[in-house]
């Protein structure tokens, strides 16, 4: 079935979920901004999961939260992940599938199939390497060859992060050698607390971190080249000068998805030097950082056990001390928590100085001499955020498909959308992307 022929340009799946509802709400938004942009017409959506009354109850809802009456009359499917026929049908109607019914683990893969068989583009917001990366395995060849764009981790994980390394890159003087990154999560007032879907998906990747060695030793047979100039990870527990506050490593997806991009960009541009890249989490002090990789360590030992994991995922409140829960975070804890991300690159002042990847260990390569800082500030990760960059990134395949890359594929958000509009998109939703200074580090 060809694109034009398509009754939808944009269904949201699993909307009547938490993160779909303020996927919902986004994306009454974005037609809005687009119906009067003239840019390329109005976006034709709907909405769809297993309930309808569910969903009707979310238009409703997105309805009386936006102000918004049309919402009440967004176009309702009925699909679920255990009926593939209901899958097939749902992706044959829309240009993009956007999927919001996570842990992706458990619910991931039958849509992902439904899409790439039906020629429907499809993007979610998973953080689950494992899943992510199998999708990678089984389906990349068949996504390029039906013409598709299979793009996961569109929340916040990955895209500020891709974006954000992008952006670093861009305001550089030349090629860079390596970037770190420093997340501060900042809570409004009424604290910041997460929803329980991704505290399970949390569990399951801890519990299951095993796979990947398997699944990266099939997927990626060769290694990257091996830096000359090698960065070195910090320690467990860090000071970071540029940012001024003690660090952890972060455990999520972001620097998994920065390699597979790197390595996308491999493939294209050959003599490309691969970036190395270690982001980290600001915690404030000596005594947090402590502390919190002793919770780490604990939950980690919970997630490999069956018995301690089945406590973890019954009793999310109290092992998680008031975090995460079923309910997930008030309206008012996401209006008013935000974020911020300091990336500090290394490289050179020019590409002669750099060389490329073919000069791989070359004794008389140059060494980095240049530093560039850039911050990256935005609302809320996880329900704010996250709706922007995925809804974004779904306007980039609908209207900028002529810049990305050709074949499609199974592809991350930095190789995906690199030479699209999606920095500008994010900037016109209230990310702010700044370069902070651009300095010699060579004495």
């Amino acid at each position: 079935m060809s694109s034009a022929s398509r009754k939808y340009d944009l269904v949201i799946f699993g909307a009547s979920g938490f993160t779909g509802q303020y996927a919902v709400e986004e994306m009454a938004r974005v037609a809005e901004r687009e119906a009067s942009s003239g840019g390329g017409g109005a976006i034709k959506w709907a909405i769809a999961g297993r309930s309808e009354a569910k969903l009707k109850d979310t238009l409703r809802a997105c309805s009386d939260q936006t102000k918004m009456e049309q919402l009440k009359s967004v176009p309702i499917i009925i699909a679920d992940v255990s009926d593939a026929a209901s899958l097939a049908e749902m992706a044959k109607q829309t240009k993009v599938l956007v999927s919001c019914v996570g842990p992706y683990r458990f619910f991931g893969e039958p849509v992902v199939k439904a899409c790439v068989e039906n020629g429907t583009n499809y993007l979610d917001v998973s953080g689950e390497p494992q899943f992510l990366e199998s999708m990678q395995l089984k389906y990349n060849d068949t996504a390029k060859a039906n013409g598709v764009y299979i793009v996961g981790s569109c929340g916040w994980d990955s895209v500020p992060c891709e974006m954000g390394v992008q952006f670093t890159e861009q305001s550089a003087p030349g090629p860079l050698n390596s970037i770190e990154a420093f997340y501060k999560m900042i809570p409004g007032p009424h604290g910041a607390a997460g929803h329980y879907g991704t505290w399970q998906s949390a569990i399951h990747g801890f519990a299951h971190r095993g796979e990947l060695a398997s699944i990266r030793k099939r997927l990626f047979p060769d290694r990257l080249p091996r830096p000359k100039h090698r960065l070195t990870p910090r320690s467990l527990i860090s000071w970071s000068r540029e940012t001024d506050n003690w660090c952890v490593p972060f455990p999520g997806s972001d620097r998994s998805v920065v390699i597979r991009t790197e390595r996308a960009m491999r493939d294209r541009l050959p003599d490309r030097r691969p970036l190395q890249f270690f982001p980290y989490l600001q915690v404030g002090s000596l005594f947090n950082a402590i502390v919190m990789l002793l919770l780490g360590s604990v939950f980690g030992i919970m997630a490999s056990f069956k018995f301690t994991r089945r406590l973890l995922e019954s009793y999310p409140r109290l092992f998680s001390l008031g975090v995460f829960s079923h309910q997930g975070p008030s309206r008012k804890q996401v209006e008013t928590t935000s974020f911020a991300m300091t990336f500090v690159g290394v490289g050179w002042a020019s590409a002669a100085d750099a060389g490329s990847a073919k000069d791989g260990n070359s004794s008389d390569l140059k060494a980095p001499s240049t530093r560039t800082v850039t911050k990256l500030v935005g609302p809320e990760p996880g329900y704010v955020a996250t709706p922007i960059c995925l809804l974004q990134a779904a306007m980039c395949v609908l209207r900028e498909s002529d810049k990305m890359p050709k074949k499609g594929g199974v592809l991350t958000p930095g190789s995906a959308f690199r030479d699209t509009k999606l920095i500008d998109r994010l900037k016109s939703c209230g990310l702010e992307f700044t370069k902070v200074l651009v300095d010699d580090v060579s004495q």
